[in-house]
């Protein structure tokens, strides 16, 4: 009886969505730029939507009718429009104009809109296709540009701060191969290393200048982004911003920084122009320039950034992206205390080991320089109301050079730390190629979004780095920098052996996905990917070269029990890692690819006409295949190690009152090594990062009365003890936990912005690391003036 009464039930479903249609167009300002966040709604029904960034919207399962399209924005005249929906068909609406500019609408958004400005309701990145939140079985979270307004964002790390379930294990280093920062997402560590969906090799900190919003993209996610740059947790998705086929406008900005009662720590000056050049060209430039001294005694970051970009629209169905970054920087080492991860700990904390933050071991004289440069080429081509196709490039160097150094805990004495250095001169260069194509059709009486790409990566890394010397030592408890100098380094390094090491890799894939609307209030998803790995290796012999091919699939699930406002998910989803053979006992002994599964499920909501946006999720990842040293052979591996990691992710955004927005996150992650080697085995992985984390921000913006304009902000950050050495052969070094708060005031008019920053309000101490200690920044105060046209 049940099954009967199920089967009826879906076939009274099925019936029904036989009987309905789906309406898709796009807003426009009145200078044809896409006006995102615009209500869309059909009168006398619960049915609409809101526009992307791209201005356009799709309401789904629409019964056939005729009904009176309503588009509306907050200050501007509500638009109409008649339309007739036929069962089993899209009806396109032609375009509809705003009768607005690009940059009025954009002042009526500062004013204060509908919906929560802090999260995007889509994403074109995250399937590789445009697809709303709540439509997507994968968790995601987006940290976008106005948010980083609001905060005075002027560092990547600072933008990172703002996701549940993200912490920044490393500083940007700037050396060679992993120079940029490393962060834990889910268990794993990821570097950000994707702009806009493709690869871009970076050696340091992405500049914020350019960032439109920044995605990450959680758990392991090979089946469409391949294994070579991503993680088993998941990875960091830059968007960049875009040029706009509207007036001529943009902004320029001063911001100055101050630690304590010290002068300007840092200066940074950016600018962000629009220009159109023609009615299908327009042109986008951001920069900045940046100088910035340390909190500490010693140490100093001076980086330039350029970002220019096209836009070329010759056809209504035809559009041209070409964007490009290069970024310079020069800086000394960011002070990390590395430990040793082969003896047992002389202290377990910082507080035993006696180490004082202000204190930075370094010289202003020994730098390190990371010149980068990326481009990326996108074109997109509507081949018809259903099929488009993309194509899509990029290619990006990153180079480092100059000194690397790292302070490390060599046991010479109790509390000192060597210092070894080395000259790097390293370079990564990176291709990928991509072609695309993206339907939205029906097929059997359903609807089906999908698509289908191949795609081609290569990376060469030219290593003609130095090998490391001592350079000194420094007792922890002391301010000196012991012998440290540029004089000292180049004596040191004078004799030192070079590398002159070149290796290649490449990746051949194919991947196809299509998501599947079986009734109205049901879809699935199913992904592949076959994945060809060619490693040539050190070109100087062929002992490291060979291939693997690998399938991963990806499978999920949504169940909407209010379309387009709640939605219940799951998913399956799949990452692998290519794994080098190794020399045992004169014979080169040949792995299978690690494999990491995730099994999640989770709800997410769009509430109060798209005032609160939430997700929450619970996830299990095993990764298995790890390559571990055989237990009944020393100079052997096997491979049946396993990692697993287990959790819990709710993030939030809401506009429960004009004017007042509010993001905010926690996390929970339980991971835990396997089955490994003894020396960690049953323990928390390093790289995994504290167990719970939270975060939030709150701004609230007055839009009338004498006080029109003013805005106040706060927010905190919480991270639970973080153990970054944790081995059964040293023992475990605990970083404390700690809660930082940050507040704001700013005053905005159409013309004018000017903002104070305090972050780290109660000027907390405290610590970062991964198998390191690495201290964070007192209590700052940041000033910034922004002048708009």
């Amino acid at each position: 009886m049940i099954s009967a009464g199920l089967i009826s039930g879906l076939s009274m479903q099925a019936h029904a969505q036989k009987s309905t249609g789906t309406i898709e167009g796009v807003v426009q300002t009145m200078d044809e730029a896409p006006a995102p966040g615009v209500n869309v709604a059909l009168r006398g029904t619960s049915l609409g939507t809101t526009t992307t960034e791209e201005g356009g919207y799709v309401i789904k399962n629409v019964p056939a009718d005729s009904y009176t399209l309503v588009v509306s924005y907050v200050g501007l005249e509500t638009k109409q429009r008649d339309i007739m929906v036929k069962a089993g068909v899209r009806t396109s609406v032609s375009p509809i104009t705003l009768e607005e500019s690009t940059q009025t609408l954009e002042e009526i958004v500062i004013e204060g809109g509908e919906r929560t400005s802090y999260t995007p309701s889509s994403s074109q990145y995250v399937a590789k296709m445009p697809l709303d939140d709540i439509d997507n079985p994968q968790v995601y979270n987006s940290v976008p540009s106005t948010l980083l307004d609001d905060q005075v964002a002027t560092s990547f790390e600072d933008v990172m701060t703002n996701a549940p379930g993200i912490f920044k294990l490393w500083e940007a280093t700037g050396r060679g191969g992993d120079g940029a920062g490393s962060y834990s997402i889910r268990g794993f560590s990821v570097q950000p290393t994707m702009k806009n969906g493709l690869p871009a090799l970076t050696s340091g900190s992405p500049d914020p200048s350019n960032i439109e919003r920044v995605e990450i993209i959680k758990g392991p996610s090979s089946t469409l982004y391949g294994s070579s740059l991503i993680s088993y947790g998941g990875l960091i998705n830059v968007a960049t911003k875009k040029p706009r086929h509207s007036s001529l406008n943009g902004e320029v900005s001063y911001k100055t920084k101050s630690f304590g009662l010290n002068s300007m720590n840092m200066n940074r000056v950016t600018a962000d122009v629009n220009a159109p050049v023609s009615d299908d060209l327009a042109l986008r430039i951001n920069g900045s320039f940046h100088d910035e001294d340390s909190f500490q005694d010693a140490g100093f970051r001076r980086s330039f950034f350029l970002a220019p970009s096209l836009s070329y629209k010759p056809t209504k169905d035809l559009s041209v992206l070409v964007s490009s970054e290069l970024y310079t920087s020069e800086q000394t080492n960011p002070t990390m205390l590395f430990m040793n991860r082969a003896v047992p700990l002389e202290a377990t904390t910082v507080e035993e080991l006696g180490y004082d933050p202000q204190h930075s071991f370094t010289d202003d004289a020994v730098t390190i320089r990371t010149p980068t440069f990326g481009v990326q080429t996108q074109m997109q081509y509507k081949l018809s109301e259903q099929w488009e196709t993309q194509t899509a490039a990029s290619f990006s160097s990153a180079s480092s050079e100059g000194y690397y150094s790292y302070l490390w805990d060599g046991r010479r004495s109790e509390n000192t730390f060597t210092r070894f250095v080395n000259d790097q001169d390293q370079t990564t260069t990176g291709i990928d190629v991509q072609q695309n194509l993206r339907g939205d059709i029906s097929l059997f009486d359903t609807e089906n979004k999908m698509v289908a790409g191949l795609e081609y990566f290569r990376n060469r890394v030219s290593n003609e780095n130095t090998e490391f010397k001592p350079v000194g030592q420094v007792a922890v408890p002391t301010s000196t920098p012991g012998d440290f100098s540029k004089s000292d380094v180049d004596a040191a390094l004078k004799d030192a052996n070079r590398n002159d090491k070149t290796t290649k890799q490449a990746r051949y894939s194919a991947y196809a996905s299509d998501i599947v609307h079986i009734i109205p209030e049901l879809s699935v998803m199913a992904s592949l990917r076959l994945d060809h790995f060619d490693q040539g290796g050190d070109t100087s012999t062929d002992e490291d070269d060979y291939t693997q091919t690998t399938l991963s699939p990806k499978f999920g699930v949504v169940v909407q029990p209010l379309p387009d406002r709640l939605s219940v998910f799951g998913n399956y989803m799949n990452g692998f890692q290519n794994v080098e053979p190794q020399t045992q006992n004169g014979q080169t002994q040949t792995f299978e690819p690690e494999r990491a599964n995730q099994w999640e499920t989770g709800v997410k909501a769009s509430l109060f006409e798209d005032r609160v946006e939430t997700t929450i999720s619970y996830y299990d990842i095993t990764v298995s295949n790890k390559v571990r040293p055989d237990p009944d052979s020393p100079d052997a591996s096997i491979q049946d190690g396993e990692v697993r990691s287990r959790g819990v992710e709710l993030s939030a955004t809401a506009a429960p009152v004009e004017g007042l927005q509010l993001i905010a996150g926690y996390s929970y992650n339980h991971s835990k090594n396997e089955k490994t080697e003894q020396n960690v085995e049953g323990r928390r992985p390093e790289e995994a990062g504290p167990e719970h984390l939270v975060n939030g921000w709150a701004h609230y913006r007055l839009s009338s009365g004498p006080l029109d304009g003013l805005g106040i902000g706060g927010g905190v950050n919480y991270a639970s003890e973080n153990a970054v050495l944790n081995k059964e052969s040293t023992g475990r070094f605990t970083l404390s936990s700690y809660v930082v708060f940050d507040a704001s005031i700013s005053y905005e008019t159409r013309r004018y912005r000017v903002d104070l920053k305090l972050d780290n309000l109660t000027d907390k101490t405290y610590y970062k690391g991964w198998t390191t200690i690495n201290p964070q920044a007192p209590r700052s105060v940041t000033t910034n003036v922004t002048y708009k046209f």
